[in-house]
């Protein structure tokens, strides 16, 4: 994806609502503009899945962006300056530990991963990620295991305008909880992030993934069945 093309991420400044699914985001939230005006959060914009380098380190965000399927540059306006400044990129979470292991030894791109983690730890609600996890484990029992606390924890981020973040998800609604699985799965479990990154618009990128992402659900909701061993 060349740089032109590239989608840009906003920090709002301002209370926001996003223009798509109508839920509101409130301050400080990460959001895509659609048009002149309208506003998507990153969800709605199908690029909630990608995960934050700040800038700092121009080498690692070359090789996370040469990485990335998809990336977005992330923007936040200077009151002081008058103008939008570059804050880091959305990339991959797997492009970025390929980069990082590019860029550092093994010392060094451990002790960086373990400062992402706790940054990833700290914008987290444990108690509100373990109630999404729980929810999903009971909708989707053969969900693999440690998927449904990867799913909650990357939807529950507290910056995001991810879905696990809508008043919806707060209250385990069934249906929030279904859209952030169904992100996981169309997003790792298909060729969905190629097939927008070589141009095809969303819709119909998500009509041709349709039956994997639907064969991918049925199995992960039937019924896991007890050990006859055991």
């Amino acid at each position: 994806m060349t740089e032109k093309s590239e989608p840009k991420v906003f920090i709002s400044g301002r209370e926001s609502r996003c223009d798509a699914c109508g839920e509101p985001l409130g301050s400080g939230a990460w959001i895509t503009l659609a048009g002149e005006h309208a506003a998507r959060c990153l969800a709605c914009a199908e690029i909630e899945h990608l995960v934050f380098l700040p800038s700092g380190d121009a080498a690692l965000t070359r090789r996370a962006r040469q990485q990335s399927t998809l990336s977005t540059i992330v923007l936040k306006w200077s009151k002081a300056r008058k103008r939008y400044e570059r804050q880091g990129v959305l990339v991959e979470e797997a492009a970025l530990i390929a980069a990082e292991s590019a860029c550092l030894n093994d010392e060094d791109a451990r002790a960086r991963r373990r400062v992402r983690e706790a940054e990833r730890r700290a914008a987290l609600d444990r108690d509100y990620v373990e109630r999404f996890s729980q929810r999903i484990r009971e909708l989707f029992p053969a969900c693999p295991p440690d998927i449904d606390q990867r799913i909650a924890e990357h939807a529950c981020l507290r910056y995001s305008g991810r879905v696990g973040r809508t008043a919806a998800a707060k209250a385990l609604d069934e249906t929030a909880i279904r859209l952030a699985v169904v992100a996981h799965v169309r997003h790792t479990e298909t060729g969905y992030d190629e097939l927008l990154a070589g141009g095809l618009d969303r819709q119909e990128a998500r009509r041709r993934v349709e039956p994997r992402v639907h064969g991918v659900l049925a199995a992960w909701q039937r019924a896991v069945r007890a050990d006859p061993t055991g």
